[in-house]
């Protein structure tokens, strides 16, 4: 039904990621010094000497109060904060411009991202504008075109999923083409990052539920494509270890402090081998759709993870044994074909169990090429995914993840 990518092309993606592999190793890559408490921010602008920062938020987070006890915590230490709020679930253009004019009007130099992957990425790509004032974001997407520092950024991540508060990339929505387009710079690792458990005791269920299951889908994603690393495989099973350990108590009990602190450090564990491995093709489909619907990214991987890794069959089989062995749901004795296929089915179950549908509505049939172009132009050649599919193999995961499709 669909045709293949041809052998040339498959050869350039197969080298192009081999050369990445070979060269991670003299990359500037680092971590984000790590804090565990808001209070702590008193020290981290005294050790940067910010005297201006801009707050860069979501309405819900900032209508109902959750910024107080930063913004509290960042005038006792005499720096002013001004705050931007209008961050969208999916990070616009229009917002970077918007959050970019505060920042100057207000004669900052810092940045605080309070809230979840949305605010921590707008606050990356406003901080590329700072460092390159002459050029648009258009012109900054893609890898490494941010070279320049940006200022000083502090991440609070407020979900545990997308792992944005160590990462290297910014995914950046154009409202105008409806296209999901991502940033790739070491510069974008912020300086600092705050895993405060308390600020994610009032995060709604269902972004628990889609936010873990993002971190899930980084983990999944790191761990089977084939530019790993000792350390990033290391780190992707113990994500997942803890994600099923702990995401449905999380879910049932959102102020358990324990369940909720093992999320942000599986979150982070994920990033960081995500970071160093990449992810695959179910992170480009979801970017495409959320470009195109404002879908949710976390319940888009949620959605399409299942699927996409049963497409992948004996070339993810054996790693997927092995995760299903880290996340407890899979026998010693169990053979790889029968390991692989319970730890799908255990991804299944979280998502049934946290109200997570199998489908996706919404999805118009005439716009399946374009999406699907733009997933291929973002996954390959970058993306060392087990199995290699160009625009048209991957048509048929929107097909699967449409709404009645079964």
């Amino acid at each position: 039904m669909y045709d293949k990518m041809n052998i040339f092309r498959k050869v350039f993606c197969r080298t192009y990621q081999i050369a990445f592999h070979l060269a991670f190793p003299i990359l500037p890559y680092r971590e984000p010094k790590l804090y565990e408490a808001i209070e702590e921010i008193k020290e981290i602008v005294g050790a940067e000497q910010l005297t201006s920062v801009l707050l860069v938020t979501d309405k819900f987070l900032y209508e109902n109060g959750l910024t107080k006890k930063l913004e509290a915590a960042l005038a006792e230490c005499g720096v002013r904060c001004t705050v931007y709020s209008d961050t969208n679930a999916n990070p616009t253009v229009r917002n970077v411009a918007e959050a970019l004019r505060v920042y100057r009007a207000n004669q900052c130099n810092g940045l605080v991202a309070f809230g979840g992957g949305s605010s921590i990425d707008c606050a990356k790509a406003v901080g590329a504008r700072v460092a390159y004032p002459n050029k648009s974001l258009d012109q900054l997407k893609g890898m490494l075109r941010v070279l320049r520092p940006i200022p000083t950024l502090i991440a609070i991540p407020t979900t545990a999923g997308t792992g944005s508060e160590v990462t290297v990339t910014a995914v950046i929505t154009d409202s105008d083409t409806k296209h999901k387009y991502t940033m790739n710079n070491f510069t974008f690792i912020p300086s600092y990052a705050i895993l405060d458990p308390t600020v994610t005791y009032t995060l709604p269920a269902s972004l628990t539920a889609t936010t873990g299951m993002d971190a899930l889908t980084h983990a999944v994603e790191a761990f089977i494509g084939r530019s790993t690393t000792k350390e990033t495989r290391r780190l992707a099973l113990e994500a997942v270890k803890l994600i099923f350990d702990n995401i449905l108590t999380a879910y049932r009990e959102p102020t358990n402090a324990e369940a909720r602190r093992n999320m942000l450090v599986a979150s982070y564990k994920a990033g960081v081998a995500f970071s160093k491995s990449y992810v695959g093709y179910i992170h480009a489909v979801a970017h495409s759709l959320g470009g195109q619907y404002n879908i949710p990214h976390g319940l888009a991987n949620a959605v399409l993870m299942p699927i996409v890794l049963e497409d992948y069959g004996d070339a993810a089989g054996k790693k997927l044994y092995i995760l299903g062995r880290a996340a407890g749901v899979v026998k010693e004795n169990d053979s790889v074909q029968v390991g692989a296929k319970k730890f799908i089915a255990a991804i299944r179950s979280l998502n049934k169990q946290m109200n997570i549908p199998e489908t996706l509505s919404g999805i118009r049939k005439e716009d399946i090429p374009k999406m699907a172009r733009h997933a291929d132009k973002e996954a390959n050649p970058l993306y060392p995914v087990p199995k290699l599919m160009n625009a048209r193999e991957l048509q048929k995961f929107y097909i699967k993840v449409a709404e009645g499709s079964k």
